[in-house]
Order: C-alpha cells, then structure tokens, then sequence
C-alpha cells in the first residue's frame, strides 16, 4: 500500500460526522488527507498539479457533488473521483461513472470496501502521474533537437531513405547523416525503429 499512498485523499462532503469518520480512519490507515466542507471550498483550493482520489458525496449543500466533478472534467483534472451516494442517487452516480468517475460507494459503505475502493483509485492516479512523467520526460529529448532535425527526423519515422531526405530538404547527404546521428543521439536510441518505438511510449 505504501507506494500507492505518494498521493493525497480529499474528502469532500458537506455532513461533519462522515467527514471526520472517514479522515479518520484514513489517517489511522497512513492515508495523507484533506477534507472539505462543501464542493465550493474544494473548487476553490484544487490545484492542476494535485493528483490523487476524490471522495465526493453526491448530494452538498450549494453546489452538487456532480457538478464538482464537471467543472474538474472540463479543467482536465488527473483526480480520480469516486462518488459517495445515497440510495437516491445511485442512478446519477452510475451516469457519472459512465462520464469517467472511478466507481461510486452507497452509503452506509463498509470500511474494507471504502479502502480497497481508495487503494484501486489511488492505483490508477499513480499510474496516471507516471504517464505523465514519461511524457514530460519524452518532450524534454524532443525540445533539445533543432528544427532541422525535427525535419530530418519526421522524414526517417516516415521511412525515407537517405538520398530522399536530402533531395526532400536541398542538403547534402552528408548533412542528412549528420542530422540523423545527432537525432539518434538526443533522442538515445540506436535505429529508426527504437525511434519509432521511444515516441510511441513502448520503449
């Protein structure tokens, strides 16, 4: 469980008995929490970098725990979300699962569920943060090449041999097997096809 734990728990639900239950419990099990009152305070403190699972009941005061999860689709949040929801709203809270939320928990929720539920989504955040990574770290070896060698390297993906790269860009061969090296270096791979493979991410 630790690894999975690199990421925060926020709790979002307007009813102040569940809200210090679950962090409770949360933190006795070494989960790193934050808890908010109401779909509003937590608009209004997320941040685009923060990552992690979001415990949001469906029903708030003000603002909806659906339309929470809107206004977090439309920012492209990397949270994962899992709905809380009372008997009522389990044919929204099914809807919002079909719109990209997690998973929803009825309440009552079982502790053992409610914790292998947070475990599974805090899974699926770690992984989305190391896809993230891979592609950050991607566009890093991509923004050292220079344009030239972005074109040379467009034409290599495409399969064109030496000669037809050099007619393509009116440069020498020499010039082409230069930019192709230095492409191959920057990019660290040692063929078109370990090129092709780094870009597409099964490297």
């Amino acid at each position: 469980m630790k690894a999975l734990l690199m990421h925060t728990v926020y709790l979002v639900d307007d009813d102040t008995a569940v809200r210090d239950a679950l962090g409770l419990l949360l933190l006795a099990k070494g989960y790193s929490v934050r808890s908010f009152e109401s779909g509003e305070a937590f608009l209004a403190a997320c941040q685009p970098e923060w990552q992690g699972c979001v415990i949001l009941d469906v029903r708030l005061d003000g603002i909806s725990g659906l339309a929470v999860f809107d206004r977090l689709r439309a920012s492209n949040s990397e949270l994962v979300v899992v709905f809380l929801s009372g008997h009522g709203d389990i044919e929204m809270a099914v809807q919002a699962v079909k719109q990209g939320a997690f998973d929803f928990l009825e309440k009552p929720c079982a502790d053992t569920r409610l914790l292998q539920k947070i475990d599974d989504a805090l899974a699926i955040a770690a992984a989305h943060s190391a896809s993230r990574g891979s592609h950050e770290a991607l566009q890093t070896l991509l923004d050292k090449l220079s344009p030239r060698e972005k074109e040379v390297m467009e034409l290599v993906l495409a399969g064109k041999q030496n000669k037809i790269i050099a007619d393509a860009l009116a440069i020498t061969m020499r010039t082409v097997e230069v930019h192709r090296a230095n492409v191959f270096a920057k990019m660290g791979v040692r063929s078109a096809v370990e090129l092709a493979q780094r870009l597409a991410g099964k490297d």
